[in-house]
């Protein structure tokens, strides 16, 4: 470009998504995802906010930020298993429960109402 020599990277960001290797692009959407999610916890684990407020918050704030580039992914089963994982601990965070309370994926998705 003019003269100017680029330098060789092993990676780069373009529109906020890391670029060279799938899984590291997924870990970073799902580390900022988290951080979005700590940054509306306040709205998302009040108890006192009712649950159906709470999914919608989710899904215009949360969860396009996972989502964001996902279109142009070529990923794998086990890619998609992590994202689900991820995203069932930010819901059940939501709705204050844990695994240690036993309950299943698909009741807390029906009582929420998320789909996978």
């Amino acid at each position: 470009m003019e003269g100017v020599v680029l330098p060789r990277v092993e990676k780069f960001k373009y529109l906020g998504a890391i670029s060279v290797d799938i899984d590291r692009g997924i870990n970073h959407r799902i580390r900022v995802t988290w951080k979005k999610c700590k940054s509306a916890c306040g709205e998302l684990c009040d108890k006192k906010i009712p649950v159906r407020l709470k999914e919608r918050v989710y899904r215009m704030v949360v969860k396009p930020v996972v989502l964001y580039g996902a279109k142009c992914w070529p990923i794998k089963k086990t890619q998609v298993q992590r994202l689900m994982v991820a995203e069932m601990r930010m819901i059940r965070l939501m709705c204050g429960y844990t695994r240690l309370d036993r309950i299943r994926n698909v009741v807390i998705r029906e009582e929420v109402g998320i789909a996978p």
